[in-house]
């Protein structure tokens, strides 16, 4: 009997026709004996519908076609499950993709869903909230939020994007936090909080990748009082070298992380979307909770 491959398309990712798309999944799946129940979703709560029902149906592979937002929907409703999360990188940034060495290009990363090669993966969560590479307070929500309106007023998502950064860095919010981090509590006043499920590349042209994504822990980072000046110097830094040696800088690796603040509401991103959350937030790690389907030379290394 041919195996069921659930593939959960974002309509809305991309700018590649999703019907034609469809199509030609369908052929390259059927080429290789699997059958493939191909579903186009129009919003975020239908994927995680058709997520949640493919975790409960035969099929022990289900695919995620679409960005980081999309993956991390699909990927929410398989952890502890016994399924496998396939990635088709159709977004704009694809970080989760790019980490695990998936290629971009959709035949290339159907053929490595076709190859099955699987390896487990940590997640992260917030108060219960999956999410599979960052979540960050301060500055970051902000200006997706602003974008989002930019958005919604007909400007394109780049310079909405660019709108958004100059609006809310001449606003320039600050949090005040308290943080315990595995226990040692700390306080600061800072432009932002970032919370990632392992840890981050900070220096150099790699900046913001992840060599692996099974050592069990969060990596945090956060500034203390750095006005725009200092975050621009921060910024370079991070680039050409020096940053982990910046006073200014703080950054620690821990398996759990509470986050306090007098706000009654916080906006939280995770992998890219936006949502509020009532403190304190309590972030975690689980362990090798997903499995994702990878490149042999991924899982080998695994």
């Amino acid at each position: 009997m041919p195996t069921l491959v659930e593939i959960i398309i974002n309509a809305g990712s991309g700018a590649d026709d999703k019907e034609e798309m469809r199509n030609q999944l369908a052929e390259i799946f059927s080429a290789s004996d699997l059958t493939a129940n191909i579903s186009l979703a129009h919003s975020g709560d239908e994927i995680s519908s058709l997520a949640r029902r493919a975790a409960k149906n035969e099929a022990q592979l289900v695919v995620a076609g679409g960005g980081d937002g999309t993956v991390n929907a699909v990927a929410a409703e398989l952890v502890g499950t016994d399924k496998s999360l396939g990635v088709l990188p159709l977004g704009t940034l694809n970080h989760f993709a790019k980490d695990l060495h998936i290629p971009l290009e959709i035949e290339a990363a159907a053929a490595i869903i076709i190859a099955g090669h699987s390896v487990d993966v940590d997640v992260a969560e917030v108060n219960g909230r999956i999410f599979i590479n960052n979540s960050s307070l301060g500055l970051y929500p902000s200006i997706v939020r602003e974008r989002e309106k930019q958005q919604r007023l007909g400007s394109g998502k780049w310079p909405a994007f660019l709108w958004a950064g100059i609006a809310v860095l001449r606003r320039y919010p600050f949090l005040d936090v308290k943080l315990s981090v595995d226990g040692d509590e700390l306080t600061r006043r800072t432009p932002f909080v970032f919370i990632g499920n392992n840890e981050y590349e900070m220096e150099s042209f790699n900046v913001g990748a992840r060599s692996c994504l099974n050592a069990g822990k969060l990596s945090l980072y956060l500034t203390n009082r750095t006005g725009r000046l200092g975050l621009i110097r921060l910024a370079w830094h991070a680039l050409f070298g020096g940053l982990r040696n910046e006073k200014e800088f703080l950054a620690l690796c821990a398996q759990e992380i509470w986050i306090a603040t007098k706000h009654h509401r916080l906006r939280v991103a995770m992998d890219g979307e936006v949502t509020h959350m009532k403190p304190p937030l309590h972030y975690r790690v689980r362990p090798l909770a997903l499995r994702v389907i990878v490149p042999r030379e991924e899982a080998n290394e695994n």
